[in-house]
């Protein structure tokens, strides 16, 4: 039998203070006893956002849909490959996608901290074969990417990454000399924008993240059209040695 989700009104005071309990005393002793304020303060409002959210992308005819049940990601963090041992994430994150899998690139990225929320759009670290044709997307068009990140920073919510090559990539010397040269180095390619906690108490955050979804959505369609290209990339990106860990949003 499917869960009664609700409507979202709002994150209500208690899932701020548990948070900011959290980052004060990050261990099982503390969590345990509180995971029913969890559930019901950050895992239960954040379902009824995502399935409130999802209706009103399709209602606007963005193709981005996220499942309540399995769109967030775990509070538990994975402490294998991190000097950080700390147990929990003190935050709350959740992924809408064109089929609703996590794993889906082009994504929809929603997250609520106290005093640290935002929304993210684009491709994170995409594997290595999407990263080149993302790559090879901007050599054939270089002005008709430009000009979409233009329209994005004309939004306040410019292009950006958190990682990127040191030197130009071979097959791209066409581009060197010009603005696109610079995004070829990039190893993600997203556009954010930050929430205050306002905004995170309020039903309106509804409309505000469809809002910022339709403004990104041409990065996502950029990408994807990039995707469903079939043709050899300019050079071939090696995987790396062993598996990434997963990401820890």
């Amino acid at each position: 039998m499917a869960k009664d989700i609700g409507a979202f009104t709002g994150f209500r005071p208690a899932a701020f203070s548990f948070f900011t309990g959290l980052r004060k005393r990050n261990d099982p002793d503390w969590f345990k006893p509180r995971k029913p304020i969890y559930e019901a303060e950050v895992v239960a409002p954040f379902r009824a956002l995502i399935a409130a959210v999802s209706a009103g992308l399709s209602e606007a005819g963005l193709p981005l849909v996220g499942d309540p049940d399995r769109a967030m990601f775990r509070i538990y963090r994975d402490v294998r490959f991190s000097p950080d041992k700390r147990l929990y994430k003190t935050h709350a994150g959740a992924v809408l996608t064109r089929s609703g899998s996590k794993r889906d690139p082009g994504l929809l990225y929603l997250h609520f901290e106290p005093g640290a929320s935002r929304l993210g759009a684009g491709f994170w670290h995409p594997e290595p074969p999407l990263l080149a044709k993302l790559r090879r997307a901007i050599l054939d068009d270089a002005d008709g990417f430009l000009a979409m990140a233009d329209s994005l920073a004309g939004a306040s919510h410019p292009l950006r990454t958190d990682a990127q090559a040191s030197r130009l990539i071979r097959g791209f010397e066409a581009l060197k000399g010009g603005r696109a040269a610079d995004f070829v180095l990039w190893k993600s390619l997203t556009c954010g924008c930050a929430l205050d906690d306002a905004q995170m108490r309020s039903a309106q955050l509804v409309e505000r993240i469809v809002a910022f979804a339709r403004t990104a959505l041409p990065l996502l369609e950029w990408g994807w059209d990039a995707l469903d290209d079939d043709r050899p990339p300019p050079l071939v990106i090696p995987h790396p040695a062993r598996p990434l860990p997963r990401p820890d949003f």
